[in-house]
Parts: structure tokens; sequence; C-alpha cells
């Protein structure tokens, strides 16, 4: 039997594997980012970092069960000016990173990009699309006019220094035509999908869970949203994908990829599955390809639309 390759190139970015761990999981410290890499990851994703300090919300964040996670945390951060330690521990992981950002404005986003891509990180991600931030709302991935403003404004600053990936939401009914948008302005790459619109209401208490009423929904719950996403962007560019939603097994790794995905996003898999799940995830993957035929991972990139 031929040796399974999970292998690829990510705008020429080399990982061992397609796991990326997905924004907002661990990534607050290059120690938390490094400890993710000695557990099989392929790639990992900064914390979003913002123009100025902002604490978030307050608790309650966060409520989970098996079938999903809902979080209103507020893309807390304190400011791309105050990273310097970060970055300094970044340049030292063993693995690829990811620069996650965001802004509340066309300008702010180009600010903060173009103080990343001076430190040449491998990629940088644009949130767009985080749908419970007062500071860095989701109106830039759901208006297809906005995010090709926004991509080509952040492209005019950062250049051909590093890729670029617009990070989309599932919360709007042409996520294909905006990623085509993204793709005509200059982005490098997508992101599908952030998390989506949800909330839960205690019924005893009755009253919202959050303390910000509405939060982002990941977990197995989004992972048909995600497929159907995935699926649509394909379809609409030619630039790679990272596919982000529901992954937690590599049956589901399997289909995010034939869905149209390059790489994996991964994050609440952490929570149900433990930080090896990455491991986990790819020896399923392998399993799952020797038992089909498969030898490489790129051969599974769009299969679901030959």
């Amino acid at each position: 039997m031929a040796r399974i390759d999970l292998s690829l190139s990510l705008c020429g970015v080399k990982l061992a594997n397609p796991t990326i761990l997905a924004s907002g999981f661990l990534g607050v410290s290059p120690f938390t980012l490094e400890r993710v890499g000695r557990c099989g990851v392929g790639a990992v994703t900064m914390k979003s970092v913002g123009p100025r300090p902002w604490p978030g919300y307050p608790n309650p964040t966060v409520v989970a069960n098996e079938e999903f996670m809902l979080n209103a945390v507020g893309l807390p951060t304190a400011g791309y000016k105050n990273i310097e330690p970060e970055w300094e521990g970044m340049r030292k992981l063993k693995i690829p990173f990811i620069a996650s950002l965001y802004g509340t404005s066309l300008e702010e986003y180009a600010e903060v990009a173009a103080d990343f891509a001076a430190r040449k990180p491998p990629l940088i991600e644009l949130d767009l699309s985080c749908p419970h931030a007062k500071k860095g709302g989701h109106q830039f991935a759901t208006n297809l006019d906005l995010a090709r403003k926004l991509v080509e404004k952040v492209k005019a600053v950062t250049g051909r220094r590093v890729p670029v990936f617009a990070k989309l939401s599932p919360n709007c009914p042409n996520i294909g035509e905006i990623a085509a948008a993204c793709e005509a302005a200059g982005a490098d790459g997508i992101t599908a999908i952030n998390t989506a619109s949800a909330m839960a209401i205690d019924i005893e208490a009755k009253c919202p869970v959050l303390y910000n009423k509405r939060g982002g929904l990941s977990g197995p719950a989004l992972k048909p949203i995600a497929v159907k996403c995935v699926y649509d962007v394909y379809e609409k560019v030619h630039i790679p994908i990272i596919a982000t939603g529901g992954i937690s097994t590599g049956r589901d790794a399997v289909e995010l990829l034939m869905a149209g995905g390059t790489g994996l996003g991964i994050g609440t898999a952490i929570y149900l599955r433990g930080i090896d799940c990455f491991e986990k995830i790819c020896g399923e993957m392998e399993a799952w390809m020797k038992e089909n035929g498969y030898t490489k991972v790129k051969q599974l990139t769009g299969a679901a639309h030959e």
C-alpha cells in the first residue's frame, strides 16, 4: 500500500497536514500555540487582533454541550501596537502561523494590516465576519461591495508580501458571490466559514444565557452549513479555501475537503475530543483514505464537484 501523503501547500506555505487551529481557540499567546503545535496540527491561527485595546464582553461568554458551542466573547484585544512579545514568540514557532486581524472600518483594517504585513507572517486572515461583536461586526462579510472595498484596501497596503485570506460569514444568502468579489479584489484565499448567529435561553431563569444575548454557533451543529457554504464558494473562486465549521472527525474532514476545502480550520473539536484532536482527525483521515484508494490529500479537494 502506498504511503498516505497529507501534506499540502497553501499559497506557497507548506503544511504537513491540512488541519489548522482556527482563530479564537488557544491562540492568545505563543505558549498555547506552541502547545497545539506539538499535537499534530498543520498550522495555527492567532486570536484576532484589533486596532485598539478592547476588553470584550463580561461573562457568561460561552455555553457548550456535545452538539454545539455558542460564544460571545466579543473579540477582546490588546491592540496591535501592544503585542510585540507575542510576535517574538510566534516567530519561534516550528509550524506555520496565520496572523488574524479585524477592524471596525476600512481604514482600521488597513492600519492593522499594514503593521502585520511589515512583520511578514506566513499568512494573514481578515476577520470580516464575527457575528456578535460590537467592535468588528460582520457587515463587511454580508455586503458584496463592502467586502470588495475592504480586500482592495488591505491588499493596497500588503501588496505581494503576505498572502491574505478573507474569512466570510454564513449569515448571508450569497457567500459564493461575496467570495468571488474578494478574489477579484485581490484576496489570495478564502476562509469559510465563521460562526453562525445563534442564541440560547435559560427557560428557568427566563433570560438569554449569554451576557451579549446573541452569539456565534460552532461545533457539530454548524457542519452542514459549513459544507454548503464551502461548496458554494468553491464553485465561484479559483483560490484556496480554508474550510472551517464543525469538523470533529476524520470523516468530517474528508467531507469538507470534498466540498472544496484545501485546508481545514478546527476549533471546537478541542473541547469535544481534547487538544490532540488534530492527531486523531489526521489518523482517521489516513484510515479512510487507505480504505477508499486515495494516497494524497490533494485528491480530495473538490471531489464532490466532479
